[in-house]
């Protein structure tokens, strides 16, 4: 489907307005924040202290050291702002391969297509231009250890390019590109026995995405801060009998990016020109190592506003011998930072080595969100040996 750049132009003013009015974070390269798998959206975009999957690379690297598989691979299509077009999608291919009881390594590519675009040039509607494809994406690898036999760690190394410039008479349509790493970990204990039931605790933490900043021009104050975050969520599974399992998760999210700073530099009311330009240079002139600090406490409003940028989601599964699985999540995020609020259901089905997942999201939120009404696929494959969970 053919767009013109007017809509790109609208979505960015409109994105750049909320940023500066609302202090809401938008990082480069927002796509690595989309969940791509069926299974972890279908529970409220939550997968970092979850069971280990085959989609662990996003969520929790660390992760795959408890896989009990010895090797899978993942395909997932995520259809993107479907009320608008038909052609925007995330597609993502994930592999991994135990080396042992205790390690692995994973890689995936994960691309966000953002269709056909035609351009126009105002007052000249007859005049014929070029169509472009614009796209990103992000090619990854890691590898995880057991430290011990209840707890793991990763680290990821990711390489991300950006291909959303438009050639003109004065610029070419060079990419622009990055490169970041996770450092992750994950626990998960021995079953232990209850009076009415057995369970199993989880927990895992990713700090991801800490890189340089993305830049299409090579300039320091026309750059963005990539999607760096933490991620820290726990679980519990209720093991009732051999072929029924409940799991309760949790998950906290933070992005590692400075906020926005208030426009007005002298305090008089009104933001003038000038300062908003000022303003903006200040911003981009903080380094990325230390605006991830600085995102700990640097919240115009103080520690109430730092606590509105954390979004929590809650998420459960229900599985069925292991083949059957129904799901259900909420995510939440402040109104005054992005307002995403949305509730998820998702459901599984596997046979002999092949899992299909699917999910649907219901926006709960008076801000629309580019994923509502939208069905997310995932298909897994696994293959080779049986690990047993300790």
């Amino acid at each position: 489907m053919k767009k013109t750049i007017l809509i790109f132009t609208l979505l960015f003013m409109v994105s750049f307005a909320k940023a500066q009015d609302n202090r809401v974070i938008n990082p480069g390269v927002p796509f690595l924040l989309v969940a791509a798998d069926a299974r972890a959206a279908g529970m409220g975009d939550i997968g970092v202290a979850t069971s280990a999957d085959a989609f662990s690379q996003q969520w929790n690297p660390a992760k795959y050291a408890f896989a009990t598989d010895a090797q899978g691979f993942s395909i997932s299509y995520t259809p993107y702002l479907t009320d608008l077009v038909n052609d925007i999608a995330l597609a993502q291919l994930t592999y991994y391969q135990k080396l042992n009881d205790r390690s692995a390594f994973a890689g995936s590519i994960r691309y966000f297509g953002w269709g056909d675009i035609e351009l126009r040039r105002t007052g000249e509607p007859t005049e014929t231009f070029p169509t472009v494809s614009p796209n990103e994406f992000a090619i990854d690898g890691s590898y995880s250890l057991k430290l011990s036999e209840k707890f793991s760690m990763a680290i990821a190394g990711r390489f991300i390019n950006s291909n959303l410039k438009i050639a003109s008479e004065n610029n070419d349509a060079t990419s622009a590109s990055s490169f970041a790493v996770d450092v992750a970990g994950f626990y998960q204990s021995e079953e232990l026995a209850y009076n009415e039931f057995n369970g199993r605790w989880r927990a895992g933490f990713n700090i991801q995405n800490l890189g340089p900043k993305i830049s299409y021009d090579n300039d320091d104050f026309n750059n963005n801060f990539i999607p760096a975050n933490l991620k820290i969520g726990t679980g519990f599974d209720f093991i009732l009998d051999d072929y029924n399992k409940v799991a309760l998760n949790v998950e906290f999210n933070k992005l590692l990016v400075p906020t926005p700073q208030n426009p007005d530099l002298n305090g008089d009311g009104t933001v003038a020109p000038e300062e908003r330009n000022q303003n903006n240079d200040n911003y981009r002139s903080i380094g990325w190592a230390s605006g991830v600090f600085k995102s700990f406490g640097d919240a115009p409003d103080g520690f109430g506003e730092e606590v509105k940028e954390v979004t929590y989601a809650v998420g459960a599964e229900y599985l069925y011998q292991d083949s059957f699985a129904m799901r259900l999540g909420y995510f939440h995020e402040s109104p005054l930072k992005g307002a995403r609020q949305f509730l998820s259901l998702g459901a599984g089905f596997k046979y002999n080595v092949v899992k299909v997942d699917v999910s649907y999201l219901f926006s709960a939120s008076k801000v629309k969100n580019p994923l509502e009404n939208t069905l997310r696929f995932s298909l897994t494959f696994n293959f080779g040996d049986k690990y047993e969970e300790y």
